[in-house]
């Protein structure tokens, strides 16, 4: 398997950062870079990685629910209007295109997080049924995500 590359091994440690309770030094170690490096990117104060972490707690179903409440207010909006009038603008067209293009994404899309966060529950299932075997596992569910990396 060739190597990553740095932006790579930046993403996968975000993603571990975001989605996984581990030290930074855990993190470094799965990533293959330097506890310095980590601690670089977590600090930078562009990407603010800290405050991603905070801001995660939503979730992709919570947020199709909102999409899908935006576009039932806006065709409730539409359908109040007089007989004949009833059909959007050309602002409320783009913005129901927009909108169902988002939940097109999200409901086909499986982002990277999404399979980190399988793998996270099913490794702490398998940490308390065979430890030995989770670490096992482990080493294969990172590969799998340098693969989807690539």
């Amino acid at each position: 398997m060739a190597a990553l590359t740095n932006k790579q091994k930046k993403d996968w440690a975000k993603l571990l950062f975001l989605k996984e309770n581990l030290t930074q030094k855990e993190i470094a170690e799965r990533v293959g870079v330097t506890e310095k490096t980590i601690s670089n990117w977590v600090n930078d104060k562009k990407e603010n990685w800290e405050m991603l972490k905070s801001s995660v707690i939503v979730t992709k179903s919570e947020e199709l629910r909102r999409i899908y409440m935006q576009i039932n207010e806006l065709n409730t909006f539409i359908a109040t209007r007089e007989p004949g009038q009833r059909f959007a603008n050309s602002k409320e067209a783009d913005s129901l295109n927009k909108l169902a293009a988002t939940v097109r994404a999200l409901e086909t899309d499986v982002a990277i997080a999404d399979v980190i966060e399988v793998f996270k529950r099913f490794t702490e299932w398998l940490r308390a049924v065979d430890l030995d075997k989770a670490k096992d596992v482990i080493r294969l569910e990172d590969d799998f995500i340098k693969h989807l990396l690539k």
